[in-house]
């Protein structure tokens, strides 16, 4: 018989947390026939693996060459029989209980595809320890705008240590691009809520804030943090075609999506530069996704001097120029001589275009 659930570890040089991080999981106490335990090792070059080895036989250890999150998630995933699978980063760990609740609220809501709760924020370097969540029973979908718009500020409720998705989730979206270094989660958590993802105020896990985050990084680290704008720009064109895929429309996906994209190739354009393609690509999407139905002084202004703007000028350029703009609240002036939308019901609203 197929276990109830795999807990699925993915760790990479995660020699300090990773035994905390399989005692909290061991100690959820659920039996083998339960519970499986699988840890993908990332391609480790630290003591981890012999740390992991001291678990075996009751946990399952895979150890691959390192490709990142993505590969390390597709390793696991082959491997995993539960019927549900929980995911675990090798550096944080699971409150005592965190399994029977999880299994309970998947048992209670057949029809929801995952499960997520409330956890704590723990800083390492300070010992702060603070709870994000909901206050109450949340159901997050991507159905309708008003869903996608709450979806998209919960969002965060998803951290990977946090949910458990069911096998039915997995068998649509798998293999994750390998592209996703890391990040992979998301497009386990944007699928969760595309196909119904119930959070519980519950605090049941912990999330380490550390020196080490892959994606939680010092903004001084120009380095890493333009790696991560580009590991952004990757995952955002990788979920805009499975959300697509998974039968939500171009409307919830532009809801949910947009927005944090925008403000992210943004920032990465001023801060490091990069082509004038993608500015120009960057500043329609945002004006079809903030204008559902411009008027057509607007549209000129947009057209006329907006876009030529983006093509001349090198990105970094062109956004200061923009920041000034703002500062002066210039846009006043642009909506007193060009307008911004039609009056509401003059027009049907244009749909926001995927990305190509």
């Amino acid at each position: 018989m197929k276990p109830l659930i795999t807990a699925l570890l993915d760790t990479y040089n995660h020699e300090r947390y990773i035994e905390q991080a399989l005692v909290s999981v061991v100690e959820q106490g659920l039996s083998p026939s339960e519970l499986e335990i699988v840890v993908v090792d990332d391609g480790s070059t630290d003591s981890t693996p012999s740390i992991v080895q001291k678990f075996v036989p009751r946990v399952k250890h895979l150890r691959k060459k390192n490709g990142g999150q993505a590969s390390a998630f597709n390793a696991g995933f082959s491997e995993a029989g539960g019927q549900s699978v929980a995911l675990l980063d090798g550096d944080d760990w699971w409150a005592k209980g965190k399994l029977s609740t999880v299994l309970q609220a998947l048992e209670q809501e057949p029809e929801v595809a995952a499960i997520s709760h409330a956890y704590y924020r723990y800083h390492e370097k300070s010992g702060e320890l603070n709870i994000y969540g909901p206050s109450e029973r949340t159901l997050l979908g991507l159905s309708t705008p008003d869903k996608a718009r709450l979806a998209r500020r919960d969002w965060g409720f998803l951290q990977p240590s946090a949910l458990t998705v069911r096998r039915t989730l997995l068998e649509r979206i798998m293999p994750i691009p390998e592209v996703l270094v890391f990040n992979a989660d998301s497009p386990i958590a944007t699928a969760s809520m595309a196909m119904g993802a119930r959070v519980l105020p519950q605090a049941l896990s912990y999330y380490r804030f550390h020196g080490q985050n892959l994606y939680e990084i010092d903004h001084k680290d120009s380095a890493k943090l333009l790696r991560r704008y580009e590991m952004d720009d990757m995952m955002y064109s990788v979920l805009w075609p499975m959300l697509l895929r998974l039968g939500i429309s171009e409307e919830c996906v532009s809801i949910l999506l947009d927005q944090n994209w925008i403000w992210s190739n943004r920032t990465s354009l001023h801060t490091f530069g990069g082509s004038r393609l993608k500015t120009l690509r960057t500043e329609m999407r945002c004006f079809r996704s903030t204008c559902e139905n411009p008027t057509f002084a607007y549209r000129l202004f947009k057209y006329i001097i907006m876009v030529p703007a983006t093509l001349l000028l090198p990105p970094r350029q062109f956004y200061d120029l923009r920041n000034w703009y703002t500062r002066q609240n210039l846009a006043r002036l642009r909506g007193w001589l060009f307008g911004a939308e039609h009056p509401a019901g003059s027009a049907p609203p244009q749909r926001a275009k995927a990305p190509e």
